[in-house]
């Protein structure tokens, strides 16, 4: 049985992965931890220095789809995998596709390095990206990324649309992704996880 501790989850306002765990606050409370984790106590917890990390039932995980997968496999609730094996690899698919194709050439340290050119840098990778998942898309989209319930691709989506309109990615070209974006939107899960309404979110950003 699941140590009934309340996770910790240290994170940052804006990033991407961070926003992929508090999506998962549905399935599960966390206690959140904020801040860009430079420190060497932090350093001890997560070697990478990223965020996020989560302290959860006694062990410390630190990659977004790991900590998903780990709260799917250990907590009641909504799947966010299918049974479905063919649906299941779709998910996975897609989720892999931003999370390792996309995102982490648009990540806070990767920019850093690429200096004044990073908003024409991220909004190249991005669009590369969507050119690729568009399609997809539209192959295997229901009312959401795959089929008709949420699944951890949904939570991969709207942090990367999110960054996309951030580097000024023109997601209209891309129908599918913007019509699954808004309707992922709606839900609450996706609105009170939303970088504008964070406690560490600066007031100039708050929604």
């Amino acid at each position: 049985m699941a140590n009934q501790t309340k996770p910790v989850l240290h994170g940052y306002f804006r990033s991407s992965c961070s926003w992929r765990v508090r999506i998962g606050n549905f399935k599960i409370p966390l206690n959140l931890l904020y801040s860009l984790k430079l420190t060497q106590e932090y350093k001890t917890l997560n070697p990478m220095q990223q965020v996020p990390a989560v302290e959860i039932d006694g062990i410390t995980l630190s990659q977004s789809l790991a900590v998903i997968q780990y709260i799917n496999e250990t907590r009641p609730g909504p799947r966010l995998l299918p049974a479905d094996p063919k649906k299941r690899a779709q998910v996975r698919m897609i989720s892999d596709l931003i999370a390792s194709g996309i995102q982490p050439l648009q990540n806070l340290y990767v920019i850093q390095k690429v200096g004044a050119e990073k908003m024409q840098w991220s909004h190249h990778f991005i669009d590369r990206g969507f050119q690729a998942l568009e399609p997809i898309l539209k192959q295997t989209a229901g009312k959401y990324c795959v089929g008709d319930e949420i699944s951890m691709a949904d939570i991969c989506l709207v942090p990367q649309v999110y960054n996309a309109e951030r580097f000024k990615v023109d997601v209209g070209q891309y129908p599918t992704i913007k019509r699954l974006n808004q309707a992922l939107l709606e839900i609450e899960a996706f609105k009170v996880s939303h970088p504008s309404c964070q406690p560490d979110t600066p007031d100039d950003l708050r929604a």
